[in-house]
Order: C-alpha cells, then structure tokens, then sequence
C-alpha cells in the first residue's frame, strides 16, 4: 500500500480507521483518483502524521479503540500547525448527537459506513478546492502584512490568522488568544457582527469587522488597530496640520467641544477655537461638522 511519498506530486489524503480492510479499500479508491494517500491506524499516529505532512484533507473514523476520533479532532484544531486542515468524519452514527458532536469537536463535514466511494471522491475534491483558495487568500493576505483572521462562525474557533493578526490578538487578549476565541470576540460573533467589535487596550483600540456577505464556512475577520498617537500623526500627514492642530481636529472627530479639547491638551478653549479655525482653513471647510466628515473619509481612504 506504500510507495515514496511526494508532498508536491498531488493532493494529499490522511486516511484514520482502526480497521484495515476499511484503509486497503479507501486507500486504493483514492489512489487510483490521483490522490497521494497516507494511512494511520490509530489517533496517536494520525496527530503525528497530520503534523509531519499537513496534509490537504483528513478522512477519520469517528469511533476508535484509545483515542476516538473527536478526540483526535479537538486535538489538532487545537494546533496552529493542523487547524485548517479539512476533516471528514467516517462513522456510522447517524443520530443526531453523534453527527453534533463531530462538528463540535471541529469536523468539516461527514460520512456514514458504508462509506460510498463516489460520494467521498466528491466531498474530498469541494473541501480541497475551498482549502485551496483560502490558502491562496492567506497566502495574499500574508504577503501584504494584512491583519485578518478566519474562523468558524457557528463555535467562534479561530481556524488561521495572518501574522500581525496573531500579535495583535496576543497584545490584546494574552497569549492563549492564539488557541482560544476570546470572550469577547466569541460574544460578537454570537451575536450581531453588523456593527463592529472594538476592544481597548489603554489609549489604543482593536477593531473586528465582519465581512458583508456572512456565508460558507469560514469568515474572514479583519482586524485594525486604531490609536490616538496614530490617528494625530495620520491626520498631520494627510492636511500638512501641524500637532497642535491635528490634536485638536482629532478630538472634534471624537465629538468633543472646545472646552473639552481645552481640558484634555492643557489649553483654554479660546487657544482650542483659534488652532480649529486654522484646521478650517486647510481643510477648506467652515464647520467642526464639515472638518469631522472630511478627516474622517480621508482616514478610511
């Protein structure tokens, strides 16, 4: 059943049943598909496998002496190395808890034994083409030093995230956020995404934004961090305002009166109004409410 392996030669299949003449079947199904097939007879071998090869999909027989297949679900979406790999649960349960709990413990989709060939052939080739074009997104994404994160919105669980994403995620939640959603996140994606979550962290803000179009299995989450020494420094480069200026303009996109603004930079109000109506006359407006649009729009450009 074995012959040299080569990552790059086609789509890898990990196939995890406890019973060989369910593998002899499986393995030679997909074989003469084009597919290059792995075998392991048990979870401990699937994890190790899985984490040695990252194959493009794993196929895992539900119920398993030792280590069931759950278990060995759970256990590599809990690794940033196997997380995104599809997985296809094998099994014979169809009640409906059984097929709940597969997905709860992180399955992609299933199967039931018998298993039919023509029907595994086809959720195989979906869930690598999907697997494939996120790959590619990420990949994309990665290159451009994006901060976006997927995750599975039915349970919150975040299935990849681009690098910045991760250091942001661990700034602002610890370091575990790269294992487990955060309270908060997983909250708002319960919850209504419409509006975007912002978490705090002293002067500067995290940003989640849902995407538009709320379908498939995946959503990809964009994360941007926002702060007042960030937002003071943009608004100096983009209207040539000089710090006291782009202070001033930055809290009036807060809302903020000039009395407040006098508060907060240590200046009398009447010092507050008088760097406002230099902040109109470069901006070429003539009210806070005019000014406050235009920074605002710029800053999103």
């Amino acid at each position: 059943m074995n012959k040299p392996f080569d990552r790059h030669a086609s789509q890898v299949v990990l196939i995890v049943d406890d019973i060989p003449d369910n593998l002899a079947v499986l393995h030679d199904a997909l074989d003469e598909s084009g597919y290059t097939v792995l075998v392991a007879n048990d979870g401990a071998a699937a994890l190790a496998r899985a984490r040695q090869v990252v194959p493009d999909v794993i196929l895992l027989d539900a119920l398993m002496p030792g280590m069931d297949g759950f278990e060995v679900c759970r256990r590599l979406r809990a690794d940033s190395v196997t997380r995104a790999i599809p997985i296809i649960f094998m099994t014979g349960l169809t009640e409906p808890e059984h097929v709940v709990a597969a997905f709860a413990a992180g399955g992609t989709d299933y199967v039931t034994k018998p298993v039919r060939q023509s029907e595994v052939l086809a959720r195989i080739a979906a869930h690598v083409s999907t697997a494939r074009l996120m790959n590619q997104a990420r990949s994309a994404l990665d290159a451009f030093g994006n901060a976006v994160l997927a995750v599975t919105p039915h349970d919150g669980r975040i299935v990849w995230q681009t690098p910045l994403a991760r250091l942001w995620m661990q700034q602002y939640f610890g370091p575990d956020a790269d294992a487990v959603t955060p309270a908060p996140v997983a909250a708002w994606l319960a919850g209504s995404t419409d509006v975007p979550l912002i978490v705090l962290r002293g002067a500067a803000r995290l940003i989640f934004t849902a995407p538009e179009v709320r379908g498939g299995e995946q959503w990809m989450i964009v994360l941007r961090e926002e702060s007042d020494t960030a937002r003071v420094q943009a608004l100096m480069a983009l209207f040539r305002l000089t710090q006291r200026e782009s202070e001033v303009l930055h809290w009036v996109i807060q809302g903020k009166t000039n009395r407040d603004i006098g508060d907060i930079l240590g200046m009398s109000p009447r010092t507050a109004n008088k760097h406002l109506e230099h902040v109109f006359e470069k901006l070429g407006v003539e009210t806070r409410t005019a000014a406050a649009t235009l920074a605002t729009a710029r800053l999103r450009m």
